[in-house]
């Protein structure tokens, strides 16, 4: 065995024999116990930085933690290569997407396998491929057939530099999130798959991934946001273009006598009607559309509107309401329309103050708190005020529950209302107006009507050699690519591509059968290896890529494609990587290449300190000092293990002839065993793991020189580090497993077991305390009984010293751990 630690060397080795073994390539074993490790894929960017080595490390942890116990263990690796900034970059280099794609998959693909990713590669797919997303394409025109999807025209966040719809999550501040440009609202045609017909199964699965972190699953249920309410309407004065009544929802029934008046969207049939012969209401309906859709925008913007010259009848007092165009208020949320009570609800009040407009106070608190509507509303649930009676039943002092049964009652019997379900939730938006992206698989006749494009058409292929000019999609400027027939009719093409989260949704049930021709899921593959067992990803995926990953599967389930209701059973979302407090980026100026600090320390030091620096779901502050100490105890680990080979020969270990001390140091091992292991499986602590193999390395030096087992009792301790660190530092555990004398890798060694025996203590040591104060210890046989722990207690010669003189009041014993005498 080579004397000094020298990684490179044995990396290089370590992996190219995976390589030749092929060690990492799976196929299905109906007899074994199977687990599908998963980290989300990454965006080719092309580079990894150290947020990518926290979150594969992480996974490949848990993999080949899992294969040690047995079972047979997937674990794929992919692109999510559609994208937006690829064609920014293209723009940027004066090349095409596809060729940069493809570069940085290249780039990638060898920083991931220089860092000993136990990877199957032989499953690796790349989303912009046509044989991905062609099933992409054909599963959306089952889902087209089945009515699950549908064109519409909508009004949009549209970012004018990139030319392309933004998702409100994607809106900052106003904001496009990757140009930071200014988000205008625009309408156009957008096609939308029906998520809503799942909102309330997506909510009650929720209540199934008990293993997914709570945060995640509050996230989404508040994103679908389930709420019972009343829907109702109120009769218009006169009618507008055909219109006599505006619709709302509201959850707040029991404020409906405080409503001072309706406000309604830019977008509402009422405004854009009155607009057509308004010239200042058409102006404000214009200037609505220059400010971003973003629910947690339009919370803050200061709240503008304009009276449209209409009244609405309050369908309980008949009381003339003013009609009003308000900029907060969104025409895909609800009817578009909202009952405006200002005294209840602070955007209202805000509206109500600066235009002076009534602020009627129709609820109070049930106890004695401060409530000035003069100041804010008051929205908090409390009693009825002020609010009159409806049919004979006073209204003054109901509670909320009371006030919603008797205000619906009243609502249904005039024919104006009824008590409705409704999800926050919003049908999703798959087009996109950009060009790297799959194309949506439908075409138009002449006559504009839209046509699914059959399997035996499919894939619609997007071209890679492409000129890009910023400005225009290659496919909506090439007339030549727009054109396609079917059975001899002329067709125009689609031109808009699929939102990307559309590509993410699926790709992991795909990686169990990325060859299958035939359709675009092999059920019994796909059966054998779903749900995933353990997802790995960042917080910031709980709510879009999670919830529609979800709404996915159950499509996939209810094509017949999948059997299982959920993709993910475990999530474990890791936490960032910070640097002097802030998370790493390229603006700042503080990231660190990994790829710099495998060549200087190797990838087992890097995979190490990701492992030990932080829990995996907090984050991890960056320190050079924490890598360096990370390789100082690996070098320390091939040090002991040279050390000990040098000794020559291991003896079989008697476990009747122990010492103490070599007794002591096989507890040890054996305790450290149970807590990696408990570390490892149920609770996902890494980091103390390490420790605890770290302490197990210590107490192995404390052992005399002349124990009688020594060399015995360091083999175990030693064998057992090694297998213990096997799935963080597999390169330098592969190599010391084999000069430990194994001919059978690491790679398929059992995870060490815990022999209960070594476990049981001869002799116990408690502290002795004197009135709480530590003033000695004992020693004693492990099952000594209470009368001789107290006798030695008191015969302990320094607590004799500091209860000379006093009465002994009582001797409390806490068993295992320390005997208390009080005394005065």
């Amino acid at each position: 065995m080579e004397e000094h630690y020298h990684p490179k060397a044995i990396e290089q080795s370590t992996q190219a024999f995976w390589r030749d073994q092929q060690s990492f390539q799976v196929s299905e074993k109906p007899g074994q116990e199977k687990y599908y490790c998963l980290a989300m894929f990454p965006y080719p960017s092309g580079k990894l930085h150290m947020g990518h080595v926290r979150n594969y490390t992480i996974s490949d942890v848990i993999s080949r933690y899992q294969r040690m116990l047995g079972k047979n263990v997937l674990q794929p690796m992919g692109w999510d290569a559609f994208g937006l900034p690829a064609e920014n970059a293209a723009i940027k280099n004066n090349t095409a997407p596809a060729p940069w794609t493809y570069e940085n998959i290249d780039y990638m693909k060898t920083q991931l396998n220089s860092l000993g990713y136990a990877y199957d590669w032989q499953r690796e797919l790349t989303t912009c491929k046509p044989d991905y997303y062609k099933w992409e394409q054909w599963f959306f025109t089952r889902l087209y057939e089945k009515k699950l999807v549908y064109k519409k025209t909508s009004a949009v966040n549209w970012c004018p530099v990139d030319q392309t719809v933004l998702a409100n999550e994607q809106v900052i501040d106003g904001c496009c999130w990757r140009c930071d440009t200014a988000v205008e609202r625009k309408e156009i045609p957008q096609w939308f798959i029906k998520i809503t017909d799942y909102a309330e199964e997506l909510l009650d699965g929720l209540d199934q991934l008990e293993a997914w972190p709570e945060q995640v699953r509050t996230m989404q249920r508040n994103w679908i946001g389930k709420s019972q309410g009343i829907e109702m309407s109120f009769a218009l004065e006169s009618d507008v273009n055909g219109i006599n009544s505006v619709d709302v929802y509201t959850t707040r029934p029991d404020t409906l006598m405080g409503a001072t008046y309706l406000s309604v969207a830019a977008e509402h049939p009422i405004a854009l009607a009155i607009g057509e012969n308004n010239t200042k209401v058409a102006d404000f309906i214009a200037e609505c559309k220059r400010q971003s859709m973003a629910e947690a925008d339009m919370a803050t913007m200061e709240k503008a509107g304009i009276d449209i010259g209409i009244k609405a009848i309050h369908p309980l007092s008949g009381e003339r309401l003013p009609v009003w165009i308000g900029n907060y208020v969104l025409m895909d949320y609800g009817s578009g329309a909202v009952m405006a009570v200002p005294a209840h609800d602070q955007r209202d009040w805000e509206f109500a103050t600066k235009y002076q407009l009534p602020i009627q106070q129709v609820i109070a608190p049930t106890d004695d708190s401060p409530c000035d509507i003069g100041k804010e509303a008051f929205v908090a649930k409390g009693q009825l005020v002020n609010s009159g009676t409806v049919d004979g039943i006073k209204l003054d002092g109901l509670d909320f529950d009371q006030a919603f049964t008797a205000i619906a009652q009243a609502l249904v019997e005039r024919n104006s209302g009824r008590v409705t379900t409704n999800y926050r939730l919003r049908d999703w938006g798959v087009s996109r107006q950009r060009y790297w992206g799959s194309p949506i698989p439908m075409a138009y006749n002449a006559d504009g009507i839209e046509i699914p494009v059959p399997l035996d058409k499919l894939p619609v292929l997007l071209p890679e050699d492409v000129e890009m000019d910023g400005v225009h999609s290659p496919i909506k400027a090439d007339l030549e690519w727009k054109k396609t027939s079917l059975d001899g009719q002329a067709l125009e093409k689609e031109t808009d591509t699929f939102d990307t989260f559309m590509e993410s949704s699926w790709y992991y049930a795909r990686f169990t059968c990325p060859d299958y021709s035939e359709g675009m899921l092999n059920p019994e593959q796909a059966n054998y290896w779903l749900p995933v067992d353990q997802y790995v990803g960042g917080i910031e995926h709980a709510i879009l890529h999670l919830l529609y990953a979800r709404f996915y599967h159950k499509l996939l389930r209810d094509e017949g494609l999948v059997e299982c209701d959920e993709p993910f059973t475990k999530l474990l979302c890791q936490g960032m990587v910070l640097k002097d407090g802030s998370k790493m980026s390229k603006s700042k100026g503080n990231t660190v290449d990994p790829q710099h600090l495998i060549e200087q320390y190797g990838a087992d030091t890097v995979r190490l300190f990701t492992m030990f620096a932080a829990p995996p779901e907090q984050s991890l502050e960056w320190s050079d000092e924490g890598v360096a100490g990370a390789n100082r105890f690996l070098r320390r680990l091939w040090k002991l293990a040279h050390a000990h080979l040098a000794k020559r020969g291991a003896p079989a270990l008697d476990t009747g002839k122990l010492t103490d001390d070599e007794a002591a140091v096989r507890r040890k091992t054996h305790q450290t065993i149970a807590k990696v292991s408990d570390d490892y499986g149920r609770r996902q602590t890494f980091n103390t793991a390490i420790a605890a193999v770290m302490e197990l390395l210590n107490e192995l030096s404390r052992l005399p020189d002349d124990a009688p087992q020594l060399i015995a009792i360091e083999r175990e301790a030693l064998e057992t580090a090694v297998l213990l660190l096997a799935p963080i530092a597999p390169h330098i555990c592969h190599t010391l497993w084999h000069e430990l004398g194994h001919d059978v890798a690491i790679l398929d060694a059992n995870w060490p077991e815990v022999d209960e025996n070594a476990l049981v203590e001869s002799s116990i040591k408690l502290m002795v305390q004197v009135n709480g104060k530590v003033r000695g210890e004992i020693v004693l046989p492990a099952d000594a009984d209470k009368e001789s722990i107290e006798r030695a207690a008191l015969a302990e010669p320094n607590a004799q010293r500091f209860t000379e003189g006093k009465t002994i009041r009582k001797v409390i014993v806490v068993p295992g751990r320390l005997v208390n005498i009080v005394a005065n």
